[in-house]
């Protein structure tokens, strides 16, 4: 139910896991016992016995989902089946105690407006995560920061929070309800201040032997030569992004600022943006060759880049392209999830913690002894 957005029939879903009848129904009851579905009447298709379509109960699990950016968090109340609720977004200083300080208050307090039911909180940030969720925002000079230890917060079923990079979150939720759904071998890049970017194959980002592997934008692509913060030189993401936009037509730019100074340029400055797009373009043909994706999706200023510059974009990649590539190069397409992508995907990692037999039982067992209260 929650991988199809509770769009199929109990009868679908049934068919799809290879179950018989009266198992399914057995199974689909004791989950609506234990808080989890709620079924509703599917719409009437001439003859034929009425089906019920499986969704989130109305006292079911409700994930938290933070997309902290380099100049705000949003934080939103996720429930089973995908549909997310933006509950609040706040700007914030650039310091590690001002952002994670005021948003561990706000996730507290949204765990209180959702008593027993909060399962997990998942956390997307604009930066490499090593293990333990310490994350390193260069821009912000965030150097090892201590996410889960800032932000504090009540036992959850789900341990956490459950912290992640940006764009590996974001392509996550592209595999599962984007443009990457039932893709082999794919291509994703969320381009804000800077860029990222990850492959996925099979429905999953690869992100290295330590987790930090959805840094694209801190690779030499494009033979630049400017120093970026994160100690190399000639980095993707110093031509691609709103830092890049503003570096060009000369504003200051870095430390998370100019967010809207960027989206400015971006709908007025034809020049700009066409130097920006053809710089990830370049970088685009470059992964291509290495990695041979079926697919490169892009989200965040990547889309706007797409819609703009769409022209300076692929010629741009198709002349780095090999000549064995340019027959058939991969599509170029706008995320179909937009800037929404790193909460979601922050959501499913909840989901995914909760969705076992363990977690599940823990649901029950807490259910048992009080009952969730706290209506959407």
């Amino acid at each position: 139910m929650h991988d199809c957005a509770a769009t199929r029939t109990r009868s679908q879903l049934t068919r799809d896991l290879n179950l018989a009848r009266g198992t399914a129904s057995v199974l689909v009851a004791e989950l609506v016992e234990d808080g989890l579905l709620h079924e509703e009447p599917a719409p009437e298709h001439g003859r034929g016995r009425p089906t019920q379509i499986p969704g989130p109960h109305r006292d079911g699990p409700v994930a938290l989902a933070v997309d902290l950016r380099e100049d705000a968090w949003g934080v939103a109340a996720c429930e089973l089946g995908g549909r997310a609720t933006l509950l609040k977004i706040r700007r914030h200083d650039g310091t590690p105690e001002g952002a994670l300080g005021s948003l561990g208050a706000e996730l507290t307090a949204q765990a209180r407006r959702f008593p027993t039911r909060v399962i997990g909180v998942g956390v997307a940030v604009p930066g490499p995560v090593r293990t333990g969720g310490r994350v390193d925002v260069a821009h912000l000079r965030w150097r090892a920061v201590d996410v889960p230890g800032l932000l504090g917060g009540p036992p959850l079923l789900v341990n956490g929070p459950i912290v992640g990079n940006d764009t590996a979150f974001a392509a996550l939720a592209e595999a599962r309800r984007g443009r990457l759904r039932d893709v082999r071998v794919g291509l994703h890049l969320h381009v804000d201040f800077d860029l990222g970017g990850v492959l996925v194959v099979d429905g999953r980002p690869l992100e290295g032997a330590s987790g930090m592997g959805a840094e694209f934008g801190h690779m030499p692509l494009t033979g630049g030569d400017l120093p970026c913060m994160c100690g190399a030189v000639g980095c993707w993401g110093m031509e691609v992004g709103a830092n890049a936009l503003l570096r060009h037509v000369g504003q200051e730019y870095g430390g998370g600022r100019g967010r809207e100074q960027a989206e400015t340029v971006l709908a007025g400055d034809a020049k700009a943006v066409a130097a920006n797009a053809g710089a990830l373009g370049r970088g685009v043909a470059a992964l291509v060759n290495a990695h041979d994706p079926e697919v490169v999706t892009l989200s965040g200023f990547g889309q706007d880049l797409l819609e703009l510059a769409g022209e300076d974009l692929l010629a741009a990649c198709e002349r780095g392209l090999m000549a064995i590539r340019r027959d058939h190069p991969p599509r170029v397409e706008s995320s179909a999830l937009g800037w929404r992508g790193p909460l979601l995907g922050a959501m499913e990692s909840v989901f995914d913690a909760f969705l076992t037999p363990e977690a599940v039982e823990r649901w029950r067992l807490t259910r048992g002894a009080t009952r969730p209260t706290g209506k959407m």
